[in-house]
């Protein structure tokens, strides 16, 4: 090897090793900066406004509250931050109970609904607002999204009711769930009258029923 090439030789190695210093340098910084904030906390993604524990539980709870002098008699109210899930009536043939895993309503994530009920028995309401939510197998669900469509101050058939579903046979069914139904008068199930005109059957009594097609039809106020 000739003295060129042997100093070529060295400057290359050298080189080499100055580059490896290098990076190694910045390893070495980089491990430090990570052990000083430390990793786990440095992995964990920083978001805006995360909610605590305590105010996730306060979303999912199921709140209740009752309305001891409605116009047509007591009512139960349920429902989360979300969305209402209950409103039954306490008299007639299917009054719900506070189910064990409810917490009474201190806070006033229900009143808002009470106050669409003022305004609707008062004969100022027409359409709710109140986001439901509901608890039903899918063929009561699709049962009850359809009562939601039932204008103000109009009635339908059960067979009516089911044609509206696409299942004209299973008026029986319909009948049922429509009887099931969790939410009342915000889900108008009321509305619901037998192929002849008659009122039949209603869950907050039947002298409820009338009450409220008259309310709706402007023959009468309950407030």
């Amino acid at each position: 090897m000739s003295f060129v090439s042997f100093v070529s030789f060295v400057s290359f190695v050298s080189f080499v090793l100055f580059v490896l210093f290098v990076l190694f340098v910045l390893f070495v910084l980089f491990v430090s900066f990570v052990v000083s904030v430390g990793f786990d906390d440095h992995r964990k993604p920083r978001i805006a406004g995360a909610r605590s524990p305590g105010y996730l539980r306060r979303v999912m709870e199921t709140y209740y509250t009752h309305i001891e002098d409605s116009p047509v008699g007591p009512l139960l109210l349920a429902g989360a931050q979300g969305a209402l899930r209950v409103l039954s009536f306490g008299v007639g043939t299917r009054p719900r109970e506070v189910d064990a895993s409810w917490v009474p309503d201190t806070t006033g994530v229900l009143d808002a609904v009470r106050r669409e009920l003022e305004e609707y028995f008062a004969g100022r309401l027409r359409a709710f607002t109140t986001p439901v939510a509901f608890d039903g197998t899918p063929f009561q669900q699709q049962v009850w999204t359809e009562l939601r469509k039932i204008p103000y101050c109009e009635t339908i058939s059960y067979l009516e009711l089911a044609n509206r579903i696409q299942n004209p046979k299973a008026v029986r069914a319909v009948g049922l769930a429509n009887g099931a139904n969790p939410i009342a008068i915000i889900v108008p199930c009321h509305r619901v009258i037998g192929a002849n005109g008659s009122l039949t059957g209603f869950g907050g009594g039947l002298p409820t029923k009338p009450a409220l097609l008259e309310l709706e039809s402007g023959q009468r106020t309950l407030l």
